[in-house]
C-alpha cells in the first residue's frame, strides 16, 4: 500500500516486510487447529475483503488526520496499528438481513474501532459528516460516538466498559427470543478495571447469553502503560468468569478472523459468552492532540517492534505471497507471475478504495457548507409523542406535581 510521510507512523513510511516477522505470521495461522481450519477455507472473496476493509480503516483516518493539520477539525481519535481487530472481528460475524430487516449480528464499537461502522453497512461519508456535526450525519451533529442501529452497528457509550453491560442485555434479548444471533463489542485494556466491565461479563456468564468480548490490549489506557495499572495475564481472564475464550494476534487479522469466528459459532450455539483477548499496539496518542506524548511514554523500540508488524502491510506480504490466485479469472493480468498478478489485484482495491474515500470527504465538506443543524432542531427526537395518559396520583414521584386525582403526562411534557 502507498505510504504517506505526513501522516503515517515515522514506522510505516518506509516499511518492508521482515523475514522473521513474516515467517512467525505464518506460523500463527496453524497454532490452533480449529482457527487453522477456518482459515483454510476461506474463499478469495473473502480475503479480498478484509484487505479492502483494513485499507478503508486506515485511509478514513488517514482523510481524519489530514483534517486535523488542515483546521477543519482539531482532533481525531484513531486506530493506527489496531485495524485487524476492528477488521477481523466484524468480516467473521453474519451481517446478512434479519426478519425484522436488521443485520444478523450486532457490534458496539468504541471510537477507536469506527472501521467497524462502514464494514457493516454505513458509508464512510457517515463517519466524516458526524466529525463535522452536520444535520445529515447518523448522530444529527449532536455526537461524535456514531453508529446505526439500522445497520446493525449501537453508538458507543463515552464511559469506558459501559458497552459490555449494555450488549449482555442485547444477547439476552436474543436468547430469550431463541435468536441465532450474537452481540460483539470492543474493550480497552484499561477499561477492564471498571466495574461495569466486571457486572457485565458477571451477568452474561451467569445468564449464558450470545456475547463476545474483545479485550484490545494495545498496551496503553490513556497515557497509563498496562504494567502499570494491570498485573498477571489478560489469557487467563476467561477461566475467571466461567467463559470460554482466546488469546489472538491482534496484528495477524487472519488469526482475529478466525479467532471471532469460533467465538461467534460458539456464542450461536448456546455455550454462552466468549471473552477474545487482542494482543496489539496503538501507533499513537490517545487522540491527534497528544502524539507527542505518545512518543515520550515509550522508548523508541517498543514503536519499532510494533511498527515492523503493521497490520496491512504484514497482510499485504502474505497475500502477494501466498500461492494463492488472487486474480482468479482476471484475463488481463494474464501472462503476469502470480506474486505479480496479486500485487495488482490489490493495487486496484487501494486505488478504488482511495476514491471512496476522496468522495466521502468531499460529501462531507458540502454538507458542511448547505446542511448544518437548526436551532428548531434541538427538540426533535428527544421528547416522543404520547398521547394523554392519566396516571392515579398515588404514583406521581416528589416533585412532580398533579391536579384533581390524575397527572397527566401530555401537560407535563415539555415542548
Amino acid at each position: 500500500m502507498k505510504r504517506y510521510a505526513a501522516y503515517d507512523p515515522p514506522e510505516y513510511v518506509n516499511w518492508t516486510p521482515d523475514p522473521e516477522v513474516m515467517r512467525t505470521y505464518r506460523r500463527t495461522l496453524r497454532r490452533h487447529r480449529e482457527r487453522r481450519a477456518i482459515i483454510e477455507q476461506l474463499s478469495v472473496e473473502t480475503l479480498l475483503g478484509l484487505y479492502e476493509g483494513m485499507l478503508r480503516h486506515r485511509l478514513h483516518e488517514i482523510a481524519l488526520k489530514r483534517w486535523v493539520r488542515q483546521g477543519v477539525i482539531t482532533k481525531a481519535w484513531l486506530g493506527t496499528g489496531e485495524e485487524a481487530v476492528t477488521i477481523g472481528c466484524v468480516h467473521a460475524l453474519n451481517r446478512q438481513p434479519f426478519e425484522d430487516g436488521l443485520p444478523h449480528d450486532i457490534v458496539a464499537p468504541l471510537i477507536r474501532n469506527a472501521g467497524a461502522c462502514h464494514e457493516m453497512g454505513m458509508p464512510v461519508s457517515a463517519i466524516f459528516k458526524t466529525y463535522l456535526g452536520t444535520a445529515d450525519s447518523p448522530m444529527r451533529g449532536r455526537d461524535l460516538h456514531l453508529g446505526d442501529v439500522n445497520k446493525g452497528v449501537i453508538p458507543p457509550i463515552s464511559h469506558m466498559g459501559d458497552m459490555v453491560p449494555f450488549c449482555a442485555g442485547i444477547a439476552l434479548s436474543f436468547k430469550y427470543r431463541q435468536q441465532p444471533r450474537v452481540v460483539l463489542t470492543w474493550t480497552g485494556d484499561g477499561s477492564t478495571k471498571t466495574g461495569a466491565f466486571h457486572e457485565g461479563m458477571s451477568l452474561a456468564a451467569a445468564l449464558r447469553v450470545p456475547l463476545i468480548v474483545v479485550i484490545q490490549n494495545n498496551q496503553v489506557a490513556l497515557g497509563t502503560p498496562v504494567e502499570y495499572h494491570h498485573k498477571g495475564d489478560f489469557a487467563v481472564w476467561p477461566k475467571a468468569y466461567g467463559v470460554e475464550g482466546a488469546v489472538m494476534d491482534g496484528n495477524n487479522v487472519l488469526d482475529v478472523y478466525a479467532a471471532a469466528r469460533w467465538a461467534a459459532d460458539r456464542a450461536r450455539q448456546g455455550h454462552g459468552p466468549i471473552l477474545l483477548i487482542a494482543e496489539t499496539f496503538r501507533m499513537g496518542g490517545h487522540a491527534t492532540h497528544d502524539e507527542a506524548d505518545a512518543r515520550r511514554l515509550f522508548p523508541p523500540e517498543v514503536f519499532e517492534y510494533w511498527g515492523k508488524r503493521d497490520p496491512i502491510g504484514t497482510y499485504e506480504t502474505y497475500l502477494i505471497k501466498s500461492g494463492i490466485d488472487l486474480a482468479q479469472a482476471n484475463d488481463g493480468l494474464k501472462g503476469k507471475k502470480l506474486e505479480e498478478r496479486n500485487a495488482a489485484v490489490l493495487e486496484a482495491i487501494e486505488e478504488r478504495v482511495i476514491a471512496e474515500i476522496d468522495a466521502a470527504c468531499e460529501e462531507a465538506l458540502q454538507s458542511r457548507k448547505e446542511r448544518m443543524p437548526r436551532p428548531d432542531d434541538l427538540l426533535e427526537g428527544v421528547y416522543c409523542e404520547e398521547p394523554s395518559v392519566s396516571f392515579p396520583s398515588s404514583t406521581v414521584t416528589a416533585g412532580a406535581s398533579a391536579t384533581g386525582d390524575g397527572f397527566s403526562a401530555t401537560e407535563a411534557k415539555r415542548k
